[in-house]
């Protein structure tokens, strides 16, 4: 498994996520299991092998869960600067395409977000936004093609 990098909020909700699956949805998938067992044939018994389907899934995810954080390195948020666009550091952008702003802050890949404006840093913006300054214009490949971006703002 290799190293993950996460922040303290990242790693927090991991464990939180770990601790829900655990002590809220195993139990409720063996009630279920539990159920579905007490009505009879097993061998006919859609709803048994739904529950024991669901089990085999939730355990993966735990298990993958763990292993995230098994894996994972805090970063030292002390050591954030904004000479240039860095991991965790919010960054406010200008499409000289078509002039609209744009403000993502740059995360590892298991706390991207979109909805939160939260990118990976494996995504092709934050690749070409890492280690540019404010003021440089950036060119960024993208599904429609090329598109320049300028630094308006780096935020920790």
């Amino acid at each position: 498994m290799a190293i993950s990098y996460m922040t303290k909020e990242g790693y927090k909700k991991k464990m939180e996520e770990i601790a829900y699956l655990e002590n809220v949805k195993r139990p409720e998938i063996s009630r279920a299991i539990a159920e579905a067992r007490d009505k009879g044939d097993l061998s006919e018994n859609a709803e048994y092998d739904a529950a024991k389907e669901a089990q085999g899934m939730l355990e993966m995810k735990i298990s993958q869960l763990k292993d995230l954080v098994a894996n994972a390195r805090i970063i030292d948020e002390s050591k954030l600067n904004t000479d240039e666009v860095q991991l965790l550091n919010t960054v406010t952008i200008k499409n000289l395409k078509n002039g609209a702003t744009l403000k993502y802050t740059i995360v590892t890949d298991s706390e991207a977000n979109l909805k939160e404006m939260k990118i990976a840093q494996s995504t092709p913006i934050a690749k070409g936004l890492m280690g540019h300054k404010v003021g440089d214009v950036v060119e960024v490949k993208a599904p429609a093609g090329m598109i320049s971006f300028e630094i308006l703002k780096i935020e920790i």
